[in-house]
């Protein structure tokens, strides 16, 4: 074949992979969703105000979402995201309602704090050895107890005038905060896909045994991976802070299903070793669209919870059967090889000096 053929016949191979792959699954729910909120609302659905508001409250979802993919990718779970993300912006809001710190600074501080956090929550997992679900569950109570602490019961709502314009802000009806958060996606798919350490982040959780054998510090890769948790949660709080009326201690409390939600049903698994960054973003726009589903149709919200809940378990059990069933074809790393057609002759044994055989 010519140089040419050999790039139109790979052109077509990567084509037909990913018209089966989740991305484009879910890139059709999206579209046929979108399509259909639109006609049931007349057409309002499509109104710039409309827009404006939908991607608005897209752009924590997405953050979130990110978050925990990268925790999942080096095979931990991240249960602090929502109680991180609440503290966040919680202090955000006290150091600027209440301390009188310019907004720059206290946005500065809190999503700074996040990542130290997050780099903590990594060293402790690291050097203590418990499992990443019990640090971050503990991790979890501690940050609601000094969430609790900082707003009490009240909302803080005093804030700078200049970051509520950045959150309200929309040119041509695409507010800014999704456009951080589209950006946070695209330099985070870069980082894993484009550089040394995003590589062996994805080593360290797919196969830690070959990774250390080659040299790569899986401790390190559990450090930088909630380090990198731990920011992507603080821009959510500065996205939330920015576009809610006020913060209180609630913010951050529904933060959790939807976390996993996205990453998982956008395609990545639970195992460790893969990213999908698309999908994740996909995937909690699919989210998004059952929330304005259930405002526009004022259906009751534990439905959408359950909704939710299910799509998440089928996704990981549809996963789960389906590595099961490549593991028996003996198609997966470490499977066991298919048996050798019949008729092939089996390799003989290599004797020894001594005359046996090993």
């Amino acid at each position: 074949m010519t140089p040419f053929q050999d790039r139109k016949a790979a052109a077509r191979s990567a084509l037909r992979r990913f018209s089966r792959s989740t991305t484009t699954t879910l890139l059709a729910v999206v579209l046929v969703g979108y399509v259909a909120l639109g006609v049931s609302s007349s057409g309002t659905f499509f109104e710039g105000p409309s827009v404006r508001t939908f991607l608005q409250y897209l752009a924590t979802p997405i953050l979130i979402g990110l978050a925990q993919m990268v925790a999942l990718c080096v095979g931990q779970l991240n249960l602090a995201v929502g109680a991180l993300g609440g503290f966040s912006a919680c202090l955000m809001g006290v150091l600027m309602a209440d301390a009188g710190v310019p907004a720059g600074l206290a946005v500065l501080i809190g999503v700074l704090g996040a990542t130290l956090i997050g780099l903590l929550t990594g060293v402790f997992i690291v050097v203590t050895r418990i499992n990443g679900f019990i640090v971050t569950l503990g991790t979890m109570t501690i940050l609601l107890g000094a969430q609790y602490r900082l707003s009490g019961t009240r909302t803080i709502d005093g804030y700078s005038a200049t970051l509520r314009d950045l959150g309200r802000a929309a040119p041509l009806n695409i507010p800014l905060v999704f456009v951080t958060a589209l950006a946070a996606a695209v330099l985070l798919a870069g980082f894993m896909y484009r550089t040394v350490a995003g590589r062996r982040l994805l080593a360290s959780g797919g196969n830690p045994l070959a990774a250390r054998l080659s040299g790569i510090s899986t401790d390190r890769q559990i450090v930088l991976a909630h380090t990198l948790s731990g920011l992507l949660v603080g821009i959510a709080a500065l996205t939330a802070t920015a576009s809610l009326p006020g913060v209180n201690r609630s913010v951050g409390g529904d933060w959790l299903l939807p976390s996993f939600a996205a990453p998982i049903i956008g395609g990545v698994a639970l195992t460790g070793g893969s990213v999908a960054v698309l999908g994740t973003v996909l995937a909690a726009f699919v989210m998004r669209l059952i929330d304005t589903a259930r405002a526009q149709f004022s259906l009751d919200p534990s439905w959408v919870n359950f909704l939710i809940g299910v799509v998440v378990l089928g996704t990981v059990v549809g996963g789960r059967v389906h590595q099961n069933h490549l593991d028996r074809k003996g198609r997966t790393p470490g499977g066991a090889p298919a048996a050798p057609p019949e008729g092939t002759p089996r390799p003989t044994a290599v004797p020894t000096p001594t005359g046996e055989a090993r």
